[in-house]
C-alpha cells in the first residue's frame, strides 16, 4: 500500500514538474525581443547608459523570440546559420552594417546591404548590439574568454584580466601554441621568435595606439585583436629595432572576441534557462594562400 502511495506521489510530482516546464517554455515562447533585452538590462549588473551603441539594429523589437544566437559580428554567414538553427534574435558584439554607429545612409542603394536586409526580414530576425555594457562588466568577459581560449585562465597577474604571468617560453613557441589552440589561419607576429617571454598583456578587439604605448613597456608580449599598422605595429617594430626584447601578436578582431561572446551565451542561460541559446562563431574571414 505504501509503495502504491509513493508511486502515486512520484507521478504527481513528475506531472507537476512537467507542467511547470511546459509553462516556462510557453512563457519563453511569448517573449518578444524587447522583453529579452529588458531582462538583460536587469541582470547586467552595471548602470545602463543612455548614450550607447547597444541598441536594436534591424528587425522589429516586438517580434516573438524563438531562440537567441550570440556572436561577435552579425555577418550574413552568421545570420544564415542562425536562421538554419531556428534562432531569430541575434545578439552581436560588433556592428551589423559596416560602421560603428550602424549608419546606413550611404548604403540605401547598395545591393549587399539590400540583400542582408531582405534576408533579415524574410527570416523575421531581430539584431541587437551588446558592446558597451558587456565590456563594462567586471571582470570583462571578453578578456576573460580570450584568456581561457589561449589556455591562460590560471595565469592572471594581479587583479587585471588583461595582464598575465606565463610560464617562461619564447615568442615563437607562444604564438604557435595560441595559433594551434584557436585554429588561426592568418596570425601575424612582430619580434624575434627566440625572444624570451613570460609577462603578457591582452587587448581583444580593436586597440588604439595608446594601448600599445602603455602596455608594451610593461610586458614582454602584447596580444591584440587588431590595430592600425602605421600606429601600434610601427611602434612595436621600432621597439624591437631599438634593441628591446618585445613581441606583438595580432590574432584578428573577430577571432579575439569570439570567445567573449561564447561566454555571453552561457551568461544568458543563467536568467533565460527556458530559452534556446547558442553561440555562433563569426570566425576568421581571412585565409592564407600557402594553405589553400
Amino acid at each position: 500500500m505504501a509503495t502504491d502511495v509513493s508511486r502515486r506521489r512520484f507521478a504527481l510530482l513528475a506531472a507537476g514538474g512537467l507542467a511547470a516546464a511546459q509553462t516556462a517554455r510557453a512563457q519563453s515562447a511569448g517573449l518578444t525581443a524587447r522583453q529579452v533585452i529588458e531582462r538583460i538590462q536587469k541582470n547586467i549588473g552595471v548602470p545602463w547608459r543612455t548614450e550607447s551603441v547597444d541598441t536594436f539594429k534591424a528587425g522589429d523589437p516586438e517580434t516573438p523570440v524563438r531562440g537567441i544566437a550570440t556572436t561577435v559580428m552579425s555577418t550574413l554567414d552568421v545570420l544564415q546559420r542562425a536562421a538554419k538553427a531556428g534562432l531569430n534574435l541575434i545578439i552581436t558584439h560588433e556592428p551589423t552594417f559596416y560602421n560603428h554607429a550602424d549608419d546606413t545612409g550611404q548604403l540605401t542603394d547598395d545591393p549587399v546591404y539590400r540583400h542582408k536586409q531582405e534576408f533579415i526580414a524574410k527570416n523575421k530576425q531581430v539584431i541587437w548590439r551588446f558592446h558597451d555594457h558587456w565590456h563594462a562588466r567586471k571582470p570583462d568577459a571578453v578578456s576573460v574568454g580570450l584568456a581561457a581560449a589561449m589556455g591562460w585562465a590560471n595565469h592572471q597577474d594581479g587583479d587585471s584580466e588583461r595582464l598575465y604571468a606565463l610560464p617562461p617560453t619564447t615568442l615563437g613557441a607562444l604564438a604557435k601554441d595560441i595559433q594551434s589552440r584557436m585554429k588561426i589561419r592568418t596570425m601575424r607576429v612582430v619580434g624575434d621568435p627566440q625572444t624570451k617571454v613570460s609577462k603578457a598583456a591582452i587587448s581583444p578587439g580593436y586597440s588604439g595606439f595608446p594601448t600599445t604605448l602603455r602596455r608594451l613597456p610593461q610586458v614582454d608580449v602584447i596580444v591584440l585583436g587588431e590595430i592600425r599598422e602605421w600606429e601600434g605595429v610601427e611602434y612595436a617594430h621600432d621597439t624591437v629595432a631599438a634593441g628591446y626584447s618585445k613581441g606583438m601578436i595580432l590574432l584578428g578582431h573577430a577571432i579575439s572576441e569570439d570567445p567573449g561572446m561564447a561566454e555571453c551565451a552561457q551568461w544568458l542561460k543563467t536568467f533565460l534557462p527556458e530559452m534556446p541559446i547558442e553561440f555562433i562563431a563569426a570566425g576568421e574571414p581571412f585565409w592564407n594562400p600557402a594553405q589553400a
